[in-house]
Parts: C-alpha cells; sequence; structure tokens
C-alpha cells in the first residue's frame, strides 16, 4: 500500500528525516511514536504528499501503486482528494457549516454529485452515531463529536489510507477510547489502512505494528 525509500527533509540546515525507509501494507493500522521532533508530523505529511521530501538518489513514495514523486501539482491534488483521507488533533470542521456540509465538501472538490454526496454523508454520520446531529454546526457539538465529523469527512471518499496526526489530543479519555475504537471498527469493516502518528501510548499499543522514530530515522519496529 505504501512503500518509502530513502526519505530525507531539510529546513534550512536542519536534517530532520535522514533516510527514512518504511512499508505498510493494505488494511494494517500503523502508528509512529517518539520523542518531539524526531520528525513524526513531518513524516507523515510527506507520506500524505502535503510536503515533499528532499530530492536524493534512492529516494522513493509509492502509494497504492501510484509514484506520488512524479505527479505534477494538478494530478497529486486529484489523488490526495480521492485516495487519501486526513485526520488531525484539532478537527478544522469550518465554522459557518453544518456537520452534514462538513462531510461532504471533500466529495464536491471532485466535482461529485449533490444528491449522492449527502446521501453517503448521511451515511456515514449515521454509522458514526452522529445521525441526530446532521445538521447542527461544529460550536453545538462535543469534541467527541467534532471529531467524529472529521473521520466521516475523511471517509467520504472512500479512501484507501487515512492518515492521523495526533487524533486523540484533544479529546477527553471517554471521547478518546471511543475515536480509537472506531479505528479498529472501520478497518475491519471497510478496509481502509491507517497510519497513525500519536503520544497516546494505549492507541500506539493498540496498532498492528508501532514505529518508534528518533532523530528522524525509524528506529524500532
Amino acid at each position: 500500500m505504501i512503500q518509502a525509500a530513502n526519505i530525507h527533509k531539510y529546513y534550512d540546515d536542519l536534517h530532520v528525516l535522514k533516510g527514512v525507509d518504511l512499508h505498510i501494507k493494505k488494511g494494517e493500522i500503523v502508528s509512529i511514536v517518539g520523542a518531539s521532533g524526531a520528525g513524526k508530523t513531518t513524516m507523515l505529511q510527506i507520506l500524505g504528499t502535503l510536503d515533499n521530501p528532499a530530492k536524493q538518489v534512492g529516494t522513493s513514495l509509492t502509494i497504492n501503486g501510484e509514484n506520488v514523486l512524479a505527479m505534477n501539482d494538478k494530478a497529486l491534488s486529484k489523488f490526495r482528494n480521492l485516495t487519501l483521507g486526513f485526520i488531525f488533533q484539532f478537527h478544522q470542521l469550518l465554522p459557518e457549516f453544518t456537520a452534514l456540509e462538513n462531510v461532504c465538501i471533500p466529495a464536491y472538490i471532485a466535482n461529485k454529485p449533490k444528491a449522492e454526496t449527502e446521501k453517503e454523508a448521511k451515511r456515514l454520520l449515521e454509522y458514526l452515531g452522529l445521525s441526530h446531529r446532521i445538521n447542527h454546526k461544529p460550536g453545538e457539538l462535543s469534541g467527541g463529536e467534532q471529531q467524529r465529523v472529521a473521520v466521516a469527512r475523511s471517509l467520504i471518499n472512500n479512501p484507501a489510507v487515512i492518515f492521523a496526526d495526533e487524533p486523540s489530543g484533544n479529546l477527553d479519555t471517554n471521547s478518546a477510547e471511543n475515536l480509537h475504537k472506531l479505528f479498529f471498527k472501520l478497518r475491519d469493516e471497510l478496509g481502509q489502512t491507517f497510519v497513525i502518528v500519536t503520544h497516546n501510548e494505549e492507541l500506539a499499543n493498540m496498532a498492528d505494528r508501532k514505529l518508534v522514530m528518533s532523530d528522524g530515522q525509524i528506529v524500532q519496529q
């Protein structure tokens, strides 16, 4: 599903990623842990095509059989929208839109029909226990509800891979536990692959595989 080789990243003179190699299988849930500054989020952003690695001999990144480093900006944007889903620590919902409208946005970007999109968004919100909240705006939802709306939004285009950056970092303990269980339910029932950066040891240890990063490298699998 994801194959990365010799991934480097520099910010001016700071060498953040130092030749990371990674292979993630379809349907696998992989957690990435490590101290702050280890390079976890930078690695996630590159895997999610939100940032580019340094151009080095032997550097490659293939996702779902596609060489993403060879794509132009337009092709990459389309690929990202249709193939990848994202969940962030702060849900990044648009406050002026309802839960339903927020979930629909990635599908609208993909020019999918409005009626078909709304039907799928309602199905996802119902699946996530939010059918009674579809017309509520983010400010009217609890933290856990907001994050579940964000999960539904990440699923609307049926992505092959979902990237999550500290997805439960802003939730209370009960909401965090529910979210963690949801990821595994989604994987088991819908077949998604998850790559999760987290400081939550419980979530990290639940994953099929835990990668430990230190000083820009994966030091333990």
